[in-house]
């Protein structure tokens, strides 16, 4: 499964700013919906496009593995 790491990347643009940064500044700064945004922090295996990410790390100023990371199923 793939898991994005946007809350890490928020946690990190907020540091190096010095304020907090909401979802909406990230959504209307990448030009990215704000619902999709919302899916990609809080639904587990939600998967969205390659220009989202692409956005994302334009945004962020990062690399694709910055922002996604694989993880396996763990089937018990």
């Amino acid at each position: 499964m793939i898991r994005f790491k946007l809350a890490e990347q928020i946690e990190k643009k907020q540091f190096s700013v010095g304020r907090r940064v909401t979802i909406q500044e990230v959504a209307a700064e990448a030009q990215i919906n704000r619902m999709t945004l919302s899916k990609i922090l809080n639904q587990r295996g939600y998967a969205t496009g390659t220009d989202t990410i692409d956005k994302l790390c334009a945004y962020f100023g990062c690399k694709v593995e910055d922002l996604v990371v694989y993880v396996e199923d763990s089937i018990s």
